[in-house]
């Protein structure tokens, strides 16, 4: 029996959630209900017709309480508390916190209180019991012990695959990182007054320097790095798909062979579905609507003795969104009782390399030649 999801927060990656949810994870969980201060008419409106990935390819319906996604009825609510939500009473087990309101945990545990069994914070957390980048250190997952749970950020979960990658294969000593990132909803269209005099200006006009927490969250999910990685952003005029710009000091010098079939190695075994790897010389739209994590981009790979320069690809509104989705189908499958070994469930709920409107799970020999997906040549 499926496990049942509610989702606080209807914004993008709400509604991308929703999307990969439904497209991905249809057997593992149901989602029952949305809480979000707008009306139903408009979400579905938002969620039908996208100006990043286009018009959804199913039947949307709004009704008064509720709408309809392909025959399938979600309750909505428009509560301003989380402890208000009735989750209890729609029978939501696993909430799905993307309002980017309630990072704390002790915020979050709202939810709990409001009968949900679990809490996913789409967003870097404070006082969580764990974060998780899927693929990376998913097998830390106790599910008598974590209760509010974060999967971390996009550029988080776009530098962890490919940290952890050079950790395992040649040790790093430190790394600093720049992330070249979309703009959001957080920024301004226009110049207007804010407290970062940087965040003020016009997005749509700017390149803006801006703080990542990336590299500190890299720490929480590879204690073993904890400290020794800094970074900062840059949003730019794009509307999705950003890319990480890593450069690492290794524990030995290095090749950039060595490096670049290190990454196509986890690429189609350890970490496929969560990393990707090309020698395309591709551009940023080339990577809108992939599922994956982080795809990492051989041809650019730049190494002087144990200096690495690693970039990587990643849509940070929809690949974050599936991995979002991935946790939650995980997180389930631990309350239902359907687990098996980690590394093999990883890959079950992960599936093969996708683009948004592409269902994913495909043959493995398949994935290979399918026009959608971004592969290296070999």
């Amino acid at each position: 029996m499926a496990v049942r999801v509610g989702i606080n927060g209807f914004g993008r990656i709400g509604r991308q959630a929703l999307k990969a949810l439904l497209d991905r994870h249809a057997d593992d969980v149901e989602v029952v209900a949305i809480n979000d201060l707008f009306d139903t008419a408009t979400n579905a409106h938002l969620f039908k017709y996208d100006s990043n990935y286009g018009v959804y390819p199913g039947d949307v319906e709004a009704r008064e309480k509720s709408f309809v996604v392909n025959g399938r009825e979600i309750q909505v609510t428009a509560e301003r508390d989380p402890g208000a939500i009735p989750w209890k009473s729609m029978g939501a087990q696993i909430v799905i916190e993307s309002t980017g309101l309630f990072t704390d945990a002790t915020k979050a545990k709202a939810h709990v209180d409001a009968g949900a069994e679990k809490v996913i914070i789409s967003a870097p957390a404070k006082n969580e019991d764990i974060t998780i980048v899927l693929g990376v250190n998913h097998e830390r997952f106790d599910p008598n012990k974590h209760t509010v749970i974060s999967n971390a950020s996009c550029t988080t979960n776009g530098l962890a695959p490919v940290a952890k990658v050079l950790y395992d294969k040649f040790g790093i000593q430190r790394g600093l990182l720049t992330t070249v990132h979309s703009y959001t909803n957080s920024q301004r269209l226009l110049d207007v007054a804010a407290k970062d005099l940087r965040d003020a200006r016009a997005a749509a006009m700017n390149i803006v320097p801006s703080e990542t927490g990336a590299a500190r969250a890299v720490g929480l999910v590879i204690p073993e790095l904890q400290g020794r990685f800094g970074g900062m952003s840059f949003r730019v005029p794009t509307p999705t798909v950003s890319v990480v710009d890593f450069t690492a000091v290794l524990d030995r010098e290095v090749t950039k062979d060595e490096v670049n079939s290190a990454m196509r190695e986890y690429s189609k075994d350890t970490m496929l579905g969560i990393l990707g790897y090309t020698e395309e010389p591709l551009v940023s739209m080339d990577f809108k609507g992939d599922t994956r994590s982080s795809i990492f981009s051989a041809l650019d790979t730049l190494v002087i003795g144990n200096l690495v320069k690693a970039i990587s690809w990643y849509d940070n509104e929809y690949g974050y969104a599936c991995r979002l989705s991935d946790i939650t189908a995980f997180v389930a499958r631990h309350l239902s009782g359907r687990t098996s070994a980690n590394g093999a469930m990883l890959k079950e709920i992960v599936g093969d390399p996708g683009m948004w409107g592409k269902n994913p799970r495909v043959t493995r020999d398949s994935a290979a030649s399918t026009a959608q997906t971004v592969s290296s040549k070999e």
